[in-house]
């Protein structure tokens, strides 16, 4: 499962660019999940590493 904290965003947009299947920006580019983060695991993975807020997290137990 994937853990967002929006409050911490800063709409740096890599999430998107990283794994477009999940994650959208609302209109002030504060990221949203769209989609199913299972389905995309390595991409989320990854998007969580980029992460320059630390918006993005893994649950325990995965995506």
């Amino acid at each position: 499962m994937i853990e967002v904290r929006r409050d911490v965003c800063v709409a740096a947009g890599l999430c998107v660019l990283t794994a477009p299947g999940v994650f959208d920006q609302d209109d002030d580019g504060v990221v949203l999940v769209r989609g199913n983060p299972a389905e995309h695991a390595e991409a989320v993975a990854v998007a969580v590493d980029e992460c320059p807020s630390g918006a993005l997290r893994l649950a325990p137990g995965g995506t």
